[in-house]
């Protein structure tokens, strides 16, 4: 426990008890509140001399941060000054940052939080995190309690290597930044006190050479390091995390697509532990998914999917889509005769080079396009397989700009009434279609998500709602429900449990209608989402804490930003 104060930050209703003086106080993200300590407060803390001398409340410093915070003209700006002041005031950054979620979560996530990644070596103004080096692997235990938190302090531990930073690849030490920004929309999100989430980057080096060449960079300067020396350095972290923080989810973002897998099939039955690019992303596509299937008046067992990137993300949204399926009465083998996927090389068959594991299921054999009519034989493109296969369900994950061509969906459009067509790429500009166009060549007809923000769009008389199929409407709740559980493991069930309560929230069926709930309403979805997490957890045995009211369990863990009850004691 921090000497200057004592906060139990398990609870929604808090008492912060200082013993801190002076300049300390507004040092401290967690002790300061600005303007707003009350003159007595100030004189009994010793701050009456470093602050002006008007008191003003939250509400009011809200509303003074947010005109700063709108003077600033460009998305990296606005992001510095959110970051500067999350480091002077816990409170005030998160009630500014709830008050305006719609608004600033592409400042403080994606996709600014690329830009954000890219230039932290010559942007750097410091960060609260946790860097652990592979060349000093035996600092691993003493870094994170460098943090200075305890073991039940803990609800999550968000860990990146920097390989694949969102579409923007290996960028080194500075990927610790969508850890912090991963951390704080936990926090946003649904209610997980700042001080119980932990941002970690393992510096395994880089081969950005870009970065390599700066005498800027401020990660080591060597290439990224792999094999046998990597997973160990992997695998004592992880021992190191489940020692000092044995509560903790250990949340893994943005590994490369050649580790990420293999580190949940590693560690998912041993540890508590989630993959946010491949468990998150998949959930909430499916959740997408099975709200726009409900819509047509169809079964999900009887759609036939394209998946175009069978990545970490792409494979991770067909293996839940596989299951929701099962779980609707097919087979598995029936449920991926269903799926139609590629790759960087094209529709995946049996036989293909550079097909990983992960990858190999979905293989098609050469009898299944044997009697196509293909421009190449042997090789489908993506128009041949939408023309022969008339999916109902098109999903991309392939980062290729454009590739929605008008004549792939307006094909598709031909033999699908209500085509479920989803671009998914970030950022904006890999965008696999404009969700405009796709509403023009399916005459307004089709069920759309998108992975970058569009809001509402215009089309013949009508406003549509354009969904954004973002994780952060996945993983807090998620999180939270593991919280509040204390779940030993993440199973598949938690997982479709998440995908199932945020598709039951969509509701309404008018013209136009968002396949899912909107961001500014990420309190009530987490908290939903928590609350059949944690159900499910009890349910698969893997709840240490299983909750007889799981509502109020929730409720009581959400931390609202908002000044505590202060108790000033005296120094020891």
């Amino acid at each position: 426990m921090d000497n200057d104060f004592e906060l139990d930050t398990s609870k929604r209703e808090q008492t912060l008890k200082v013993r801190a003086r002076g300049r300390k106080i507004l040092a401290n993200p967690i002790l300061n509140w600005g303007t707003a300590f009350t003159r007595e407060q100030r004189e009994a803390l010793g701050i009456s001399g470093l602050l002006p001398p008007a008191v003003t409340n939250l509400e009011r410093q809200v509303r003074r941060s947010y005109a700063q915070y709108s003077r600033y003209q460009t998305p990296l700006s606005k992001s510095i000054f959110l970051s500067d002041l999350r480091a002077r005031n816990d409170v005030l950054f998160y009630a500014l940052l709830t008050d305006h979620i719609e608004e600033m979560l592409p400042i403080v996530y994606t996709p600014t939080i690329g830009e954000v990644i890219e230039r932290f070596s010559s942007e750097y103004h410091g960060a609260r995190a946790v860097f652990c080096s592979i060349d000093s692997p035996e600092l691993i235990e003493q870094n994170l309690l460098d943090f200075g938190l305890g073991a039940d302090d803990v609800d999550l531990v968000v860990v990146t290597d920097s390989a694949g930073i969102l579409g923007i690849g290996d960028q080194g030490v500075g990927g610790v930044q969508i850890a912090i920004g991963k951390c704080s929309v936990y926090t946003a999100a649904a209610g997980i006190h700042p001080r119980r989430t932990l941002p970690v980057v393992l510096d395994v080096g880089t081969n950005n050479l870009g970065l390599l060449s700066s005498n800027m960079y401020l990660g080591e300067q060597h290439p990224r390091v792999t094999g046998e020396r990597y997973d160990q350095f992997i695998d004592t972290f992880v021992n190191a995390v489940g020692k000092l923080f044995p509560h903790a989810l250990l949340h893994w973002e943005d590994f490369g697509a050649d580790t990420a897998h293999v580190l949940l099939n590693r560690y998912k039955e041993t540890h508590c532990t989630f993959n946010d690019d491949i468990q998150g992303t998949a959930s909430v596509v499916l959740a997408a998914v099975m709200a726009a299937v409900k819509i047509t008046g169809k079964r999900l067992a009887d759609q036939r999917i394209v998946v175009y990137g069978l990545g970490t993300a792409g494979a991770g949204v067909a293996d839940i889509i596989r299951e929701g399926m099962r779980r609707d009465g097919i087979s598995d083998a029936e449920a991926l005769s269903r799926f139609w996927t590629f790759n960087s090389r094209g529709l995946i068959m049996e036989g293909s080079k550079k097909v990983r594991d992960f990858q190999a299921p979905y293989a098609r054999r050469a009898e299944d396009i044997s009697d196509w009519e293909l421009e190449r034989p042997g090789k489908a493109s993506l128009l041949e397989v939408v023309r022969n296969v008339r999916p109902t369900i098109l999903l991309g994950s392939s980062a290729r700009a454009g590739a929605f061509t008008e004549e792939i969906v307006r094909t598709m459009a031909e033999s699908c009434e209500r085509p479920i067509i989803m671009p998914l790429s970030n950022p904006t500009s890999r965008l696999e279609a404009d969700p405009l166009e796709l509403l023009k060549w399916t005459s307004g007809k089709a069920l759309i998500a998108t992975g970058s923000p569009f809001g509402q769009i215009e089309f013949e008389g009508h406003n549509y709602h354009i969904a954004q199929a973002n994780n952060a409407l996945i993983f807090p709740g998620l999180g939270l429900g593991v919280a509040v559980s204390q779940a030993r493991r993440v199973t598949d069930g938690m997982i479709y449990a998440a995908a199932d309560a945020l598709a039951s929230l969509v509701n309404e069926y008018r013209t136009g209608v968002a396949v899912l709930p909107s961001i500014n309403d990420l309190r009530l979805v987490s908290a939903s989402v928590a609350v059949a997490v944690a159900k499910a957890a009890t349910a698969e045995s893997v709840a240490a804490n299983p909750c007889p009211d799981v509502v109020d369990a929730v409720f009581q863990r959400m931390w609202c930003p908002v000044y505590p009850e202060l108790e000033i004691i005296d120094p020891e």
